[in-house]
C-alpha cells in the first residue's frame, strides 16, 4: 500500500521554498545553483515513510473491517426489504427500516471518527519525518553549493518546468535513509494493496416499501 502523505501537513516547515545564500568570497558573482525536490515523494519513498505507511495500515485495518461489516449489514437489510416487501407485514417493514436507519447513522459516525483519527495520525507522521527531511536537505544544500531548492510537491509551487538533472529528490532519500535508518527493515516492505483510509461510499438508509394494494 502506498499512503499519499499530504504535504499541507508540513505547512509550518515549507511556507517558503528552502533558500540558502552562499556568501563566500567571489562566489556571489557566480550563477546561483538551483535545485528542485518533491518533499512528498521523498517522505513516501524513504524507508521510514514506508515503515510508517505499513504501521498505519495495520493500525486502521480493524476499523476498516468494522466499517466493511456494517456496510454489508446495511446492504443485506436493504436487499431484504426490496425483495420481500410483498411478504412482510407493515410492522416488520417498519422495524427493518428503523434498524437500517440506526445502522446507517452508526456507520456514518464511525466512518467520520476513523477518517479524523487517520488524518491526525498521518499528520503526525508527516511532521515527524518532514522535520528530519528538512534538516537533511539543509545540510545537503550547503555542502553542495545550492542557492535555492524549490519543493515541486507544494500546493503553490512556483516551478513550471525543471530538468531532471537538477532534481535532488533521490539524493535526499538516500541521505535520509543513511542518517535515519529504520529499526526494522522488514517493516518497509509494501503492505497489502488495501487503503487504510476509510472512504467507502456511504450507504443510503433503508427505505420502507409501500404495502401492496
Amino acid at each position: 500500500m502506498k499512503i499519499r502523505f499530504g504535504v499541507p501537513a508540513l505547512a509550518t516547515l515549507l511556507m517558503l521554498p528552502a533558500v540558502w545564500a552562499q556568501s563566500n568570497g567571489g562566489a556571489a558573482a557566480s550563477p546561483a545553483k538551483v535545485g528542485v525536490i518533491s518533499v512528498q515523494a521523498a517522505i513516501q519513498s524513504s524507508a521510514e515513510g514506508k515503515q510508517a505507511a505499513a504501521e498505519l495500515q495495520s493500525q486502521f485495518a480493524p476499523r476498516q473491517t468494522e466499517l466493511d461489516n456494517l456496510r454489508k449489514q446495511i446492504e443485506d437489510l436493504q436487499t431484504r426489504l426490496r425483495t420481500t416487501s410483498n411478504t412482510l407485514s407493515d410492522e416488520e417493514k417498519a422495524r427493518l427500516a428503523r434498524e437500517g436507519d440506526q445502522l446507517t447513522r452508526t456507520y456514518q459516525r464511525k466512518q467520520q471518527e476513523s477518517q479524523d483519527d487517520y488524518t491526525e495520525a498521518e499528520r503526525e507522521v508527516v511532521d515527524r519525518i518532514g522535520r528530519k527531511m528538512i534538516d537533511v536537505l539543509d545540510k545537503y544544500s550547503k555542502e553542495n553549493g545550492y542557492s535555492v531548492i524549490l519543493d515541486t510537491s507544494a500546493q503553490n509551487t512556483p516551478v513550471i518546468y525543471a530538468a531532471n538533472t537538477i532534481d535532488v529528490t533521490q539524493d535526499i532519500i538516500k541521505l535520509f535513509d543513511q542518517n535515519y535508518p529504520v529499526k526494522n527493515a522488514a517493516a518497509t516492505r509494501p503492505a497489502a494493496p488495501r487503503s487504510a483510509t476509510p472512504k467507502p461510499a456511504t450507504p443510503q438508509p433503508a427505505q420502507q416499501q409501500p404495502a401492496p394494494r
